[in-house]
């Protein structure tokens, strides 16, 4: 594995290649670490990962040291799972539903790589809305205008924020991948350092009486549900499902990384160490609000609203776009464009898949308010999410002892029966055996109650379920050809 491979492209299938798809030679790489530290940064800093830190020390009943280091070991198990999907793209170059063809088959691969676009353009239109909604907070705070007529559940105001929004994001995903590359390199910073200050005002202003609220947070006042061992790992299950979905194509970001070490040094940064500092930041703030205003806050809007001042309207403002933006091309922008480019090489480039995952995800945000949101149907993506996380096993596995960490470049974008991944018409039988029934125990995880003790942590339990039937089903695939062969 230490030899550099041939990333050269001789013969191609024009129903399986196109420059998008194409291996990123070394000369052309420009991220480094701190572009992947940006990644993780830009994925950690929304809205919902600010509430979703802030709650965990509030909602299990853990000691405040037992949560910090449930948030660490959640961390360390990312960054061990990001390490090892991102080699095979360091290595090759190959973006997700590429590195997915060698263990699924060059036309299997279309399977899990459209379920991973679809759950992408529909979060990519979600959280177009809620990006939306700080533009509207923006607008409102500078004009003092509520909103005007609605429409759709949106007003005026509201269905204009949407509308900048989305053509500011798809304005960046058009000038390419070095555009939301500076953007995430800008975004990640700034919205630390207007956290950083928002905590130091707190902190001013909440005085001594914030330490006793820390105190408390720190000292659990009774024993959690299901025990402490359960909370424990329960903070830590959730904390790996809120990465899980760009878990599995991490390549799509790693192919463009100069080396692993790079890659490696980027992850460990952005992942433990980014994730207690956030942690850290949203839980001093949460305890400063009980201090000034006698609750604990963990929703970051209702905060400003509390505060009341134009000034900070403003900056917050800002800093909830910037954030949301910066997951949305992160999360669900970038996978869903590589993804619709698999399918249809030949007509659908990177730029397109990103054109028609921006104009689905303006009919899923519009109707986000109205109708979407009403429908429950997070159950049927959060379904889509389970689905996925047996191909990260069958992947990975397949990646690190099947083929030993090595690929044929030219047979990954070969539709020749000779092909090393052609399998069966294209497609690994063997694969799909392994993936449909641990696919069923994750997707039982969300709907089954007697499992959802298991739910947060059900994603690793499918991926390792996966990874050890696909290990036995090509096991007796190999036997079964050195039997042909004598």
């Amino acid at each position: 594995m230490s030899s550099e491979p041939d990333l050269s492209i001789r013969h191609v299938e024009p129903s399986l290649y196109n420059d998008d798809l194409a291996p990123v030679p070394r000369d052309k790489r420009s991220w480094g670490w701190f572009e992947i530290f940006n990644v993780w940064a830009n994925d950690i800093q929304s809205l919902f990962g600010y509430t979703l830190a802030a709650s965990l020390f509030l909602s299990y009943g853990l000691n405040g040291w037992l949560v910090f280091g449930a948030i660490v070991l959640a961390g360390v198990v990312v960054m061990v799972l990001v390490n090892l999907s991102g080699q095979p793209s360091v290595r090759y170059g190959i973006p997700y539903p590429v590195f997915a063809r060698a263990s699924m088959g060059v036309r299997g691969a279309n399977l899990p790589a459209m379920v991973r676009g679809i759950v992408a353009i529909f979060w990519y239109g979600a959280q177009t809305y809620f990006a939306s909604t700080a533009v509207a907070l923006l607008i409102s705070g500078v004009t003092g205008v509520d909103g005007g007529t609605t429409l759709l559940g949106m007003t005026a105001i509201g269905w204009l924020s949407f509308a900048l929004v989305w053509l500011f994001q798809l304005y960046l995903f058009w000038n390419g991948i070095e555009w939301i590359r500076r953007f995430l390199n800008w975004a990640g910073p700034f919205v630390y350092l207007v956290m950083i200050a928002l905590m130091l005002v707190i902190v001013w202003r909440a005085g001594g009486g914030l330490f006793s609220e820390l105190g408390a947070i720190f000292s659990a006042g009774h024993e959690p549900d299901g025990g402490t061992l359960g909370a424990f790992f329960a903070v830590t299950g959730t904390m790996i499902a809120y990465f899980a979905a760009v878990v599995i194509n991490f390549g799509d970001f790693s192919r463009f990384v100069r080396s692993e070490r790079e890659m490696k040094l980027g992850n460990l940064l952005g992942l433990p160490l980014n994730l207690v500092f956030f942690s850290l930041i949203a839980l001093v703030i949460t305890a400063g609000t009980v201090e000034l205003f006698g609750e604990h806050l963990t929703n970051p809007t209702d905060i400003v609203e509390r505060v009341d001042n134009v000034a900070l309207t403003v900056v917050a403002a800002v800093v909830f776009f910037t954030a949301t933006v910066g997951i949305n091309l992160v999360a669900n922008f970038i996978p869903p464009a590589f993804d619709l480019a698999n399918l249809w090489p030949s007509r659908i480039s990177f730029r397109i898949g990103g054109v028609i995952t921006a104009v689905a995800a303006f009919f899923i945000g519009g109707l986000w308010v109205s109708l979407i949101s009403q429908l429950g149907i997070t159950g049927f993506v959060n379904t889509l999410g389970a689905v996925l996380a047996p191909v990260y096993g069958i992947m990975v596995l397949d990646y690190y002892l099947i083929k030993r960490g090595r690929f044929d470049v030219q047979d990954l974008f070969s539709a020749s029966a000779d092909g090393a991944y052609w399998y069966d018409n294209g497609w690994n039988v063997r694969a799909l055996a392994a993936w449909l029934p641990a696919a069923a125990f994750s997707v039982a995880s969300v709907w089954v109650p007697a499992l959802q003790v298991l739910a947060g942590y059900s994603w690793v339990i499918g991926a390792v379920l996966g990874a050890a039937l696909y290990f036995v089903a090509m096991c007796r695939r190999r036997e079964a050809l050195a039997t042909e062969r004598t």
